[in-house]
């Protein structure tokens, strides 16, 4: 999956139903706010609840690293807008 993929704009988290973000060296869809990753397998988001996997605060901070040195919530499906503003 590419970052340009149109699919990124409707794809959601099965658990709290917000945006995911592309993590293309993982290959995987990822919830910042849950802290979960799902993988993406031969090109198919696997988003089934038992599908994401918990990841470490450590990994956590890694990955957010990882989208602001992309430029920010890489792909369509990033953050959303307003997010965390009053």
């Amino acid at each position: 999956m590419k970052p340009d993929d149109p699919l990124l704009r409707i794809l959601a988290c099965p658990l709290d139903k917000g945006p995911l973000t592309l993590i293309t060296a993982d290959d995987a869809l990822y919830n910042p706010r849950l802290r979960r990753r799902y993988p993406i397998v031969d090109g198919i988001p696997q988003l089934l609840p038992s599908s994401g996997e918990q990841v470490s605060p450590e990994e956590h901070e890694q990955l957010l690293a990882r989208m602001v040195t992309a430029g920010g919530a890489s792909g369509a499906a990033g953050s959303p807008e307003g997010e965390g503003r009053p």
